[in-house]
């Protein structure tokens, strides 16, 4: 059944520059039209259209979160397609569209049924689109474990790929890796040859080897500066390689704390804004009160109690927006990387900008950056309660 929107009174942020007094027009799951509000006053719309004056507010790209573990008591660890369910439609209150569910690393017994409930939950979803999964994990380096489990990481091992591969079914978006690894150049020819966004994360890797690794399209960096050799300036590591090549991408915490706010600023300047991706890598315990995680603790962000370790955020996309205009970074940006710098990353065509043609997966967010929308395939699957901007006069 044909269906249409229109949204108009908006400032549009599309994914490429801010546009302000226009209108998106949505039919059926695809942005059909943009123009401004002077078109808009001048077109017909017939009685089926439902228009939206949202009265000043920004219209996005919905967000793209490419490295979430979990959020409000679910986890993609938890090897429970209900609990990948549950994650896609609480995130669509925080904005979010599209999302890709990150498995930590984990011994092969426990990774595959992970994997097996990702693909089970696929195309049920409620809320945000799963692009398919995110694999940190499990060929990292013992030595920048972070948050990970021991028992989870494994060598570098070709045929434990081909196995991953196959239970997986195609559906592995990208994967974190270790670049130094022995066999890891062999490894990775064979994700290339899959079509697997590799990253470098939870590694140790020289300047020269992330080098080396760059050679094998391990070009996106995991939650940069966390978990990886640092700057040094005898030995740039991996940081130093991510700052001085142009082409690696980044992906970036933004709760401020795993990063502080003034090396975020830095990156700004020091990288293209095209290759700055915003995650939240939050965890199972974000949003809950934590009585039923006795083992770690929160300051700030989730720490393990065992040896005060920081294990991950307690953000949300919405929250890592906030907090970058914060920082002084212009709105229109910080959506580059939220929506359409994931989206080209992840090579997930068709998102992440609004321009017809695309999917029609939005959010309107008020002058103070609430969620008003969260429209998802050309359907609103979110609406805050107490919005009044909704004028269902037809025009």
């Amino acid at each position: 059944m044909d269906s249409a929107i229109c949204l108009h009174n908006a400032t549009v942020l599309t994914g490429f520059s801010a546009m302000p007094r226009c209108a998106v027009y949505i039919k059926n799951d695809k942005i059909a039209d943009v123009y401004n509000e002077t078109r808009f006053r001048q077109k017909k719309f017939g009685p089926k259209v439902k228009i939206i004056d949202v009265k000043g507010a920004y219209i996005a790209p919905g967000f793209i979160d490419t490295h979430i573990h979990g959020i409000h008591g679910f986890s993609a660890d938890d090897a429970d397609a209900a609990s990948i369910l549950g994650m896609s439609e609480y995130l669509s209150r925080y904005g979010v569209t599209s999302f890709i569910p990150t498995i930590s690393a984990s011994p092969e017994a426990e990774l595959m049924p992970k994997i097996k409930a990702v693909l089970k939950a696929m195309g049920k979803e409620k809320g945000a689109h799963i692009l398919g999964m995110h694999l940190e994990g499990p060929f990292l380096s013992p030595e920048r474990i972070g948050g990970q489990i021991q028992e989870g990481i494994s060598p570098a091992d070709n045929s434990y790929m081909r196995r991953i591969w196959k239970t997986a079914r195609g559906k592995i978006i990208n994967m974190t890796v270790a670049p130094e690894l022995p066999g890891m150049r062999e490894l990775a020819l064979y994700c290339i040859e899959k079509g697997i966004v590799l990253q470098a994360g939870h590694t140790n890797a020289t300047y020269e080897q992330m080098v080396e690794g760059m050679q094998v399209n391990i070009m996106h960096v995991t939650h940069m500066f966390n978990a990886m050799r640092p700057l040094h300036h005898r030995e740039p590591g991996v940081v130093g390689a991510a700052l001085i090549h142009p082409e690696i991408s980044c992906e970036i915490i933004g709760d401020g704390v795993h990063v502080n706010p003034h090396l975020i600023q830095l990156l700004m300047k020091s990288k293209p804004l095209s290759q700055l991706v915003l995650i939240t890598d939050s965890l199972k315990p974000a949003k809950t009160d934590l009585k039923d995680y006795p083992d770690i603790y929160f300051d700030q962000c989730f720490h393990r109690k065992s040896d005060g370790v920081i294990i991950g955020s307690a953000i949300t996309m919405l929250d890592g927006v906030k907090n970058l205009v914060s920082y002084g970074i212009p709105v229109e940006k910080v959506i580059r990387m939220a929506a359409a710098n994931p989206a080209r990353i992840m090579k997930q065509n068709g998102k992440g900008l609004i321009i017809p043609g695309y999917d029609a997966d939005l959010v309107v967010l008020s002058p103070k950056y609430k969620v008003l929308y969260t429209i998802i395939n050309g359907q609103i699957h979110y609406q805050e309660k107490n919005d009044e901007t909704d004028n269902k006069t037809d025009l």
